[in-house]
């Protein structure tokens, strides 16, 4: 069979979009440098590791990138132009990488799953992190020890280390880190249900609209702002900047907002708390400006380019890029950061003062 294996078109279980014959074909074109990345989760982490596409097509303008993801973050990438395939994580996933080669695998994971996965994997290069023959995490290539390093040390990674998530990744990688910024590609659904919602709640495209992103998830419940805090900056917001103020949330956070909701009634629109994750990121592509901790919602606020104001106490604000829009907010208590689950005090996030987040928030929409 003259069949051209090797183009970036080729299906094999199934036509190519030409619809041709290999032999009857002028469309061909070598898939080029064969990339895998191994990004499985959370779901922010995924979003934000999107940045490394940029600097892969700087350096290999002629490339087949697979993304294997867990199926929570498939959505983030499955429209990206810039991904010729996502896969999830699962056993028909595995069994057909174990079979492939690739030229460069990109392992970003300290999970022992996806670099369990990167051992695994044939490949000419490899790099970021593997699981050694004794069965411990272990950096890949010299340009991955650093942020291997980040998570063994404590002083260097809370005191010490002044790079980005994005710088760290690019040096890991080999690739020259040109402030490049994630890529999320708005999915029709998402677009239309931030239309809809903003029609729903007589919320105009001019509009001063703020949202207030309540939670953290369910891993670092210590990442969560105060009730109390979330109240009076909402009533600020309202008195002073006219701002319309959305609660923005997930499961975790419905008694919390229905809290809030409670004690400034019309001051807030609720935007629920059992949306997708593509209604979410509808709801804050209708935002001016997002307030939150670290988490997925910042993260979505970044990659749709919506100015932010980030609160950081138990986590590291060094390695956050906000891109020039917006502030961060940094607990100067002294024992933060920490990286604790759970905390009987949480003072680090208690610290952080409705007016100093307001001030933060004036100053940013006044740009």
């Amino acid at each position: 069979m003259d069949v051209k294996f090797d183009c970036r078109y080729f299906k094999g279980d199934k036509p190519c979009k030409f619809g041709r014959l290999c032999f009857r074909c002028n469309h061909y074109m070598h898939s080029g440098k064969k990339i895998l990345i191994i990004k499985l989760a959370a779901i922010g982490d995924v979003l934000r590791t999107t940045s490394i596409l940029t600097g892969l097509e700087r350096k290999y303008p002629q490339n087949h990138i697979t993304w294997v993801t867990n199926k929570e973050s498939y959505f983030l990438l499955e429209n990206n132009p810039q991904i010729d395939r996502v896969l999830t994580y699962d056993l028909d996933s595995i069994l057909c990488l174990l079979v492939e080669h690739f030229d460069l695998v990109l392992s970003f994971d300290k999970a022992f799953g996806g670099a369990s996965l990167a051992t695994l994997v044939k490949a000419k290069k490899k790099k970021g992190f593997g699981i050694h023959k004794n069965g411990y995490l272990y950096p890949l290539n010299p340009e991955s020890e650093y942020a291997f390093r980040l998570g063994i040390e404590d002083k260097l990674k809370f005191k010490q280390n002044k790079k980005t998530y994005q710088e760290l990744i690019y040096e890991m990688s080999g690739l020259d880190y040109k402030n490049d910024e994630y890529i999320l590609t708005l999915s029709e659904e998402s677009r239309k249900f931030g239309e809809d919602f903003l029609e729903k709640n007589k919320l105009k495209k001019g509009d001063l609209v703020i949202g207030l992103n309540t939670g953290s998830g369910e891993v670092f419940a210590t990442k969560k702002w105060t009730i109390d805090g979330f109240i009076k900056l909402a009533r600020m917001l309202n008195k002073k900047l006219a701002a319309r103020v959305l609660l923005l949330g997930g499961p975790n956070e419905i008694q919390r907002n229905k809290e809030i909701k409670a004690k400034l009634k019309t001051i807030v629109i609720d935007s629920g708390c059992h949306n997708s994750l593509k209604e979410f990121i509808g709801i804050i592509n209708c935002c001016s400006l997002v307030v939150s901790g670290d988490t997925l919602a910042m993260q979505v606020a970044i990659a749709l380019k919506k100015r932010v104001v980030a609160l950081f106490g138990p986590t590291c604000h060094q390695e956050v890029d906000l891109f020039g829009r917006g502030e961060k907010i940094v607990s100067d208590i002294s024992c933060a950061p920490c990286y604790r689950q759970n905390c009987d005090s949480v003072k680090c996030m208690k610290s952080i003062s409705p007016e100093e987040v307001f001030a933060a928030i004036k100053r940013s929409v006044s740009k």
